[in-house]
């Protein structure tokens, strides 16, 4: 593990969690197939994935070979998937399934992870860090609405004074030293931009030999293990990695996508060592797909889907109550039950992260069953 670059907010609570959002409804049959299901190889007869082509892993389930990179990760005990997970909202509209999965209900003020980290705020002791939550993008997601602080940036080199830096630092520090009410949150900004100052200034070399790829998924999960292991109080973060759906020729579409999603995933995991142990990621999307193929080798808006959790202490494996894809147990027009609400996943994640108060205070209104991933 590197040296850490500058000490921010609590160095007894290193815990962090990611949230990469996979945009578009995720075909998680496609992600995790259940290959030895007749109803899924019936429904797809010409994009399913073939039981001899499959990475198995248990019971019907196997992996895409596109995302063969995670095999590994699997065996380890490291990654558990959860299928037929999603919302219990009906809707079947991208942004409305965004907006109540990131809100975590309907007539909620805020979202579920910012919640969590106001929550959080008020049992963790010491500092908070500038750099606790991290959206990486240009706009921060609704999850994260209601955080006490949220640092939204695409790339280090959009936190940067510019050529005045160096005059305006000392400035600042005498505009705010010794201000009540302002000076705690004005110096750990300033720390914090000196801390991706450092990082931005060096070129970023992963540990373990580890290597990203180069499109922007990739980037964003390099940065974010560069936060993580440079220390600087990073609590949440998150991503999102758009483009997936696949109404149409789904296999070309998606396949590049899983490949990268499963070797960037494998990347973080060499990369960060050992600090994987508290680093939990969550990879979720808002619904899956429909079971049956479409004419255009694709796959409609559905239901069901499948949320990976890598890191973070998880048992790894498969969690799911299968019902199986025989046509009297699909809902509505063909879809994958929801057996697995994503709120009970979630709640499982943070349990590990933080205070049972904050976990509960991210889900009001909703009676949680924490599944043990």
């Amino acid at each position: 593990m590197t040296d850490p670059i500058v000490a921010l907010g609590n160095p007894d609570n290193a815990r962090a969690l990611i949230v990469v959002f996979l945009r578009g409804g995720a075909d998680g049959l496609a992600l995790v197939p259940p290959v030895d299901d007749d109803g899924y190889q019936r429904a797809r007869p010409r994009i399913a994935i073939p039981a001899t082509g499959a990475i198995r892993l248990s019971g019907p389930f196997a992996l895409h070979p596109c995302m063969a990179a995670l095999e590994p990760i699997y065996r380890e005990g490291r990654l558990a998937v959860v299928h037929a997970a999603g919302s219990d909202d009906p809707t079947r509209s991208h942004f409305e399934a965004q907006d109540r999965m990131e809100r975590a209900g309907t007539g909620i003020a805020g979202g579920w992870l910012g919640r969590w980290l106001r929550a959080d705020a008020v049992v963790t002791t010491g500092p908070r860090s500038a750099l606790a939550s991290v959206a990486i993008g240009s706009a921060a997601p609704e999850c994260l609405r209601g955080a006490p602080s949220v640092t939204v940036m695409r790339s280090f080199a959009d936190l940067d004074l510019g050529a005045d830096g160096a005059w305006l630092r000392a400035p600042l520090d005498a505009l705010y030293a010794g201000d009540g009410m302002l000076g705690d949150a004005a110096t750990s900004a300033l720390r914090g931009l000196d801390a991706i100052a450092t990082m931005r200034s060096e070129a970023y070399v992963p540990a373990h030999g580890a290597e990203y790829g180069q499109d922007d998924f990739a980037r964003g999960m390099a940065q974010i293990a560069q936060l993580v292991k440079a220390q600087v109080g990073l609590r949440a973060a998150t991503l999102d990695y758009p483009g997936w759906d696949s109404h149409f020729f789904q296999g070309p579409l998606i396949e590049p996508m899983m490949r990268s999603l499963a070797a960037t995933l494998a990347a973080f995991t060499l990369d960060l060592g050992q600090l994987l142990d508290t680093t939990s990621v969550v990879v979720m999307s808002e619904f899956g797909r429909r079971v049956y193929e479409n004419s255009s080798l694709g796959t409609d808006h559905g239901r069901g889907g499948a949320l990976l959790v890598l890191g973070g202490g998880t048992p790894g494996g498969m969690h799911c109550r299968w019902p199986g894809l025989e046509g009297h147990v699909l809902e509505g027009p063909g879809d994958v039950p929801v057996v697995h609400d994503y709120r009970d996943v979630l709640a499982g994640v943070l349990s590990r992260c933080g205070s049972s108060a904050a976990t509960a205070a991210a889900f009001p209104g909703w009676e949680l069953a924490p599944l043990a991933v």
